[in-house]
């Protein structure tokens, strides 16, 4: 009896790529450090009365690219990664209130230490993971590489040269260099972390470029995301610990998708350089080609222009009276 071939193909299996719900746009109504809570709540009042006038200006221009009611959600994220000098109890309530007095709502509050790690995962190694560095022409291997270093640059840092004979003293430079630069060079080099007592510490503008990351939906591990809002019910009681706190809470039941396609934010013009440095990386960040592809074809099946560079998806207001 004639025993029938069978072929056998070995399929590499990846895991199914989850969808998140997409608002059009999320806006960061604003960023302070843990200090400025101190302040007291007339301080954050003053912060939102002056967000206030910008968001409604967005929100209107908003309406005429998408056209009729935007989804449109709203959030601020609190710096407790780098310092705890109030409890959640305390200051959670005091900035909800304080953003209703001057007629903004936050519907998604979040950790800045959730950038760093949430449970078992931590977004910012996935981050790390994505990083593909983008190495300046003629690049010789002098410099190590971004995961050994922790720096990470848009080009090619001055080269001071070698002491020739000792006598002479002299020395060869060569200024730095952008990559890509048009006409002149704006070269920046970014620390993405330090090590402190053996323990790694991420930099305030590689938590701020992970936090882009989630809020525009396009991080997952395993294929499911790396966050995921928790309701929070009005009423119930915001612990004592940051920790003890998701690290995104919604904290409106009427809001609109946490992730959206694009991100605003508003910022005071004093955290101008960390978000220079924030595009620096999201610039050499490489997306996951299925998540690239399911965000693009829902974006084509709302008819909505996305830009295909993560960094093009950002946008920023600046103002010293924020």
């Amino acid at each position: 009896m004639k025993v029938p071939e069978t072929d056998f193909e070995v399929v590499t299996a990846r895991p199914r790529i989850a969808s998140v719900p997409l608002s059009h746009l999320s806006v960061e109504l604003g960023h302070l450090y843990m200090e400025d809570f101190g302040r007291g709540p007339g301080t954050l009042i003053e912060h939102f009365t002056r967000v206030r006038p910008l968001f409604e200006d967005l929100r209107n221009r908003a309406s005429v690219r998408w056209g009729g009611r935007p989804r449109i959600s709203t959030c601020f994220l609190v710096d407790d990664y780098f310092s705890q000098l109030r409890e959640p109890a305390d200051l959670i309530p005091e900035l909800l209130a304080a953003a209703a007095e001057a007629g903004v709502t936050i519907d998604y509050l979040a950790r800045e230490s959730g950038c760093a790690h949430t449970g078992a995962l931590s977004p910012a190694e996935i981050v790390l993971g994505r990083l593909v560095s983008d190495p300046p022409p003629g690049t010789d291997g002098s410099r190590p590489p971004t995961l050994e270093t922790g720096w990470l640059s848009n080009g090619e840092r001055e080269h001071l040269g070698d002491i020739n004979e000792a006598m002479t003293g002299l020395r060869t430079w060569s200024p730095p260099r952008e990559n890509g630069a048009r006409m002149h060079s704006v070269y920046v080099d970014v620390e993405l972390w330090h090590e402190h007592t053996g323990k790694r510490v991420w930099s305030c503008a590689y938590l701020a470029a992970v936090w882009q990351l989630l809020r525009l939906g396009v991080l997952r591990d395993q294929g499911r995301p790396l966050v995921s809002p928790e309701p929070w019910d009005e009423g119930r009681a915001y612990p004592r610990e940051w920790s003890d706190l998701p690290p995104v809470v919604k904290v409106n039941p009427r809001a609109q998708p946490f992730c959206a396609f694009r991100t605003h934010t508003f910022l005071d013009t004093r955290f101008l350089p960390t978000e220079a440095a924030v595009r620096v990386i999201l610039d050499q960040i490489s997306l996951d080609p299925a998540v690239r592809e399911l965000t693009e074809r829902r974006a084509r099946e709302e008819k909505i222009e996305l830009p295909p560079e993560l960094v093009t998806r950002i946008s920023h207001a600046f103002s010293d009276e924020l």
